[in-house]
């Protein structure tokens, strides 16, 4: 699977399944890329040449299959330059994408003993924090950082794609105004501070945004398709005619192309042109898939070796809890998670944390680095960790964020990976399962541009063989688990929306509050697809979908039909 991107730019490793908590943001260069090391840094002792020849052979090795290899190399090169922060946070960065987040941190710690002022070096720290689930004393870092940063665009820029990791919106919409307000003729920082705004619900004054990108740069195809998933666009207000003479221009393979196909679709499909709107998306979505070493059979087994690891005799001892505790919510994505997110945190006594990686990091902290075997070996791994120290380690780490709510939201949507763990670790969770129409639900997939992750959505075949994988390992969790998670179905939901409420809540152990019929009025930020959709009361316009596109779907519904997934409308 393609691994995504995580804070600093390099690869962290997934133990079920790679992902990245969506952001529309764009961040900067990776403090220390491999093998491309920069080399800016303090050169006390390792000069320029030395680091970029290491590096290098740091990529050889990762490339040919030894990580352990690389591992060792840099061990034996923090004792043999350990007066270079150079060389300690090339070391940091190998660490990170080992998963061994203590060495990742520690090393960074040393290079800012080394150089105090080292602003690379003062991030990769913080990253490192976020690793090891020390978020509260990341976010007092970054705080500090920020009253040193006032006038200095490139870093606030870094800031604030490290507040989003902490899940901190209003310090990243504060960071990237100032940039954008430091330099109002550059349209990276423009775009950063529009993505703040719609995080924060101001959709005129991220539209506004986007309109000057564009006039800055008009081939900045990413903004002409975030501004497309601002609001509905009507016959008198639209970008069609702007849209399709850009992508007329484009040669074949442009990067381009994706961003442009996904915005025309999307404008089509308001239009209610549907025949354009499918070829368009078609279009979009083929180019993407074609850039992505993605195999779908690796997420299916992967799938399917849970199941085998996490089987009944594992989970037979598990035991559900009256007393409330944590909150997940999760499901695939663009399935409700976000809506249901909404309804339980307008709610006085909790809070949503957004999607976030602490489970998973906690979980790869205590699994140790990734070995040959792979993620099968971690999954085996997993299976046979101190569940209660996963729990208390995954509790430390949200504590970190600084709410007092007793009750915090996990909106993680392939949090459904972990539920075998997730029961054992953490026995009073309630967990909300957002169920949705099959055809729905992967269509609804397949015309979201997501910016990294779910590499299966960009074809239908694979879409598919990944619901296929993903139902059977729902349906193994509800036979192995009986009551350990809530299913609640979005199409009940859009009908009944205040009975469906009231059960939601009742499962979760809350008191009834109306202003959780109001979730549209939450004021707190979302950083997810749905940004733009919950700032709406509960409307079914979504709920079936698929139906005007049902002859280009058959594929699909004969390959979900075949595999006994119910389809009927």
């Amino acid at each position: 699977m393609v691994a995504d991107s995580m804070p600093g730019g390099a690869s962290a490793p997934g133990i079920f399944s790679n992902r990245r908590l969506f952001s529309f943001a764009r961040e900067q260069d990776s403090v220390v890329p491999i093998p491309a090391v920069k080399a800016s840094l303090s050169m006390q002792v390792a000069q320029e040449a030395d680091l970029v020849k290491y590096s290098q052979e740091v990529a050889r090795l990762f490339a040919g299959g030894d990580p352990e290899g690389a591992a060792a190399l840099c061990e034996r090169l923090v004792r043999d330059y350990s007066q270079s922060a150079a060389i300690h946070l090339l070391a940091s960065q190998v660490f990170q994408q080992l998963g061994r987040f203590e060495r990742t941190l520690d090393c960074a710690n040393r290079a800012v003993a080394l150089d105090p002022r080292d602003e690379a070096a003062r991030l990769r720290a913080i990253e490192g924090m976020i690793f090891c689930g020390q978020i509260g004393l990341a976010r007092e870092r970054l705080a500090t950082l920020e009253t040193e940063a006032a006038n200095n665009h490139r870093l606030l820029q870094h800031l604030a794609e490290r507040y989003i990791h902490c899940q901190d919106h209003t310090g990243a919409r504060r960071c990237h105004s100032r940039a954008a307000e430091l330099e109002p003729h550059n349209p990276h920082y423009q775009f950063n501070h529009a993505t703040s705004l719609v995080a924060h619900g101001d959709i005129d004054g991220a539209e506004a945004a986007f309109n000057e990108v564009i006039r800055l740069n008009p081939d900045d195809f990413g903004a002409h398709q975030n501004r497309t998933m601002l609001r509905t666009w009507k016959a008198d207000n639209h970008h069609v005619d702007e849209l399709t003479k850009l992508l007329a221009r484009l040669p074949d393979g442009h990067p381009g192309e994706v961003p442009l196909c996904f915005a025309l679709a999307k404008e089509y499909e308001d239009l209610e042109d549907y025949a354009n709107a499918f070829a368009l998306l078609r279009r979009g979505a083929s180019a993407r898939r074609a850039k992505l070493a993605y195999r779908v059979e690796a997420d299916v087994e992967a799938m399917q070796h849970i199941a085998r690891v996490f089987n009944r005799a594992a989970l037979e001892k598990v035991r559900n809890t009256d007393q409330p505790g944590p909150l997940f919510v999760l499901g695939l994505p663009r399935s409700g998670t976000t809506l249901v997110d909404r309804i339980l945190s307008s709610h006085s006594q909790v809070k949503s944390l957004g999607e976030i990686n602490d489970f998973a990091f906690a979980l790869i902290g205590l699994c140790g680095s990734n070995g040959k075997g792979g993620k099968q070996e971690l999954v085996e791994k997993s299976a046979q960790l101190d569940f209660a120290a996963l729990g208390e380690r995954y509790s430390r780490a949200i504590a970190g964020y600084g709410y007092t709510a007793p009750h915090l939201i996990n909106k993680t949507p392939q949090n459904y990976l972990y539920l075998g763990l997730l029961r054992q670790a953490l026995p009073a969770a309630r967990i909300v399962h957002l169920r949705r129409h099959p055809l729905d639900s992967c269509f609804a997939m397949y015309k979201t541009l997501f910016r990294m992750g779910y590499p299966f959505s960009y074809s239908l075949e694979d879409l598919g063989h990944y619901y296929i994988a993903y139902h059977r390992l729902m349906q193994h969790w509800r036979e192995c688990l009986p009551g350990g998670f809530f299913d609640m179905d979005y199409e009940t939901l859009v009908d009944r929306q205040e009975e469906s409420s009231r059960e939601l809540l009742r499962y979760c152990g809350l008191e009834w509050e109306d202003a959780c019929l109001d979730f549209h009025k939450n004021t707190a930020p979302a950083a997810t697809a749905s940004a733009a959709q919950v700032r709406k009361s509960i409307y079914r316009t979504s709920v079936g979908r698929w139906q005007v596109y049902r002859r280009e779907l058959e594929p699909l519904v004969e390959l979900l039909t075949n595999a006994d997934i119910d389809c009927a409308s």
